[in-house]
């Protein structure tokens, strides 16, 4: 089971998004890079994506971090 989990933190607020679970890597990849695609356009602050196994075991993490850029 791989599971993606984004983490949306602006200011002193994080909220997580529900979890998604997936079987099959390619559509859990699919959606990993999905959800980046977005927040790199995001107007969040930080804009966290974890793809994980059910052991916890992290495969892939990134994260865009906006509006520290001068």
């Amino acid at each position: 089971m791989i599971i993606i989990q984004e983490i949306q933190t602006n200011g002193t607020t994080t909220t997580l998004a529900p979890a998604v679970t997936f079987s099959d890597k390619n559509q859990a990849e699919s959606r990993y890079h999905s959800i980046l695609a977005s927040a790199a356009i995001s107007e969040v602050q930080v804009h966290t994506v974890i793809m994980y196994d059910e052991h916890g075991n992290v495969i892939k993490r990134d994260y865009y971090e906006h509006g520290s850029e001068s």
